[in-house]
């Protein structure tokens, strides 16, 4: 694999390990949110990112052969998602849901950036591209639910 798509493949690398770490943040929101409603929100956004990696492991494997899912991922320094420990000090709803949000911001900006630094094979192209609008229109839809008691 030439440098350039080394590089492609660990930054959609990221966005895989980045993604797991949602779905495992939102899996717990889920249990520890004490909205009915909230609730049902986290476990949607968690299953949600399961399929996105489930996605785009297959792309990646479809056009690259091979891909690191365990290794530690190089670049940025920031956790672009929730760090458990500090996500759920307090386990209220609304800093959990402030948490998902600046999560979901973070989110987008790395697949903005993967948009932005690559030409990508247009079936990856078309998947970062939804998967980014689909994250995007739930941080538009999010703030209907801050306020949720």
């Amino acid at each position: 694999m030439d440098t350039r798509s080394k590089e492609l493949v660990d930054q959609l690398e990221e966005i895989l390990e980045k993604n797991r770490d949602a779905e495992k943040g939102y899996a717990k929101a889920a249990e520890n949110a004490k909205s009915h409603g909230l609730q049902n929100y986290f476990r949607r956004k968690s299953d949600e990112r399961r399929d996105f990696n489930n996605q785009l492991r297959r792309m990646l494997v479809a056009n690259y052969d091979e891909i690191d899912e365990n290794g530690s991922f190089t670049g940025s320094i920031h956790r672009a998602w929730m760090d458990v420990k500090s996500f759920f000090s307090g386990n209220e709803d609304e800093a959990m849901l402030e948490e998902a949000i600046r999560g979901d911001k973070a989110a987008v900006k790395e697949y903005e950036e993967v948009l932005e630094d690559n030409v990508l094979p247009v079936a990856i192209d078309t998947l970062i591209r939804d998967q980014k609008a689909r994250i995007q229109s739930d941080l538009n839809t999010i703030k209907s639910l801050e306020d949720l008691e």
